[in-house]
């Protein structure tokens, strides 16, 4: 029975001692940043007393809590937000955000904030993307924001650089979609159609024009042919008729002629006369 209740009492110990250990300890990896602070003590500005640690803390869970931030690069996708231009033309904004903490400023977060990384997204920086764009759409018509949209979403991400980034919070990513109202997206739509009518007939005329244009290459095409072939007959029928003119007076001579030689006739240029015969004298 003795044994017995020895054997408790060293197996609760070694139970309370693990209980304490797990209780006192904390491991902060290197993808973390972690600060420890004593809960009852504060700066004589009113800041709660806290240190950076990494690696595995020792802490007394009574005084002291240790708090840890992650460091890598933190992706937010925000619910729409409904902004107003100068001429009351309301914008849907569907922003994107990413970002990570600043290590050296881990503290100042910690003792301005005291929340955890997902309520202060959803607290201070949604009001910080919020701003930006009311600010930033307040210069602008709906007819100016939709043709200068890579304009206006640079200059709110410049303004959350800013902001952000002076309470500890690196913008590295910065998108938005952004959403006219319906008036204007029909306005748009029935502007774009107008303009694909516009290129179509002017396609239309453009088509016109260079049929008409082949039209008139493939006439005068005809007509330099014509003419060439009219200039090869009539030169083909001078140069026949100048050919054929002496045949022609020679044929006639011929059907002309009665049999007689003439009685005197030249040939070359000797002179030959058709003298009677010697026997008939």
């Amino acid at each position: 029975m003795k044994k017995n209740k020895s054997l408790f009492i060293v197996l609760s110990s070694i139970t309370f001692l693990f209980i304490l250990m797990f209780s006192c300890t904390k491991m902060v990896d290197n993808s973390e940043i972690g600060i420890k602070f004593k809960k009852f003590s504060l700066t004589d500005q009113g800041q709660l007393i806290a240190t950076e640690v990494t690696g595995l803390i020792f802490y007394n869970p009574i005084t002291t809590k240790v708090f840890t931030y992650p460091v890598y690069i933190q992706r937010v996708d925000y619910q729409p937000f409904t902004v107003t231009t100068k001429d009351a033309a309301e914008f849907t904004m569907d922003p994107m955000l990413a970002y990570q903490l600043d290590r050296d400023k881990a503290s100042y977060v910690f003792n301005k904030y005291r929340r955890d990384l997902p309520e202060i997204e959803n607290g201070y920086m949604r009001t910080c993307i919020y701003d930006a764009y009311r600010i930033s759409a307040n210069n602008y018509t709906s007819d100016e924001l939709m043709a200068n949209r890579a304009k206006f979403e640079q200059e709110v991400k410049q303004m959350l650089v800013q902001s952000l980034g002076n309470e500890g919070f690196n913008v590295q990513e910065f998108t938005s979609r952004i959403t006219p109202p319906k008036s204007l997206s029909a306005a748009i739509e029935a502007k774009n159609q107008a303009i694909q009518e516009a290129l179509k007939a002017e396609n239309l005329v453009k088509q016109a024009e260079a049929n008409a244009q082949i039209a008139i290459a493939k006439a005068k095409g005809e007509a330099e042919a014509t003419k060439v072939k009219a200039d090869a007959e009539a030169y083909y029928n001078r140069t026949i008729s100048a050919s054929l003119s002496p045949l022609i007076v020679q044929e006639d001579w011929i059907e002309k002629w009665d049999g007689k030689l003439p009685e005197v006739m030249t040939q070359g240029n000797g002179l030959m006369m058709n003298l009677p015969a010697l026997s008939k004298q």
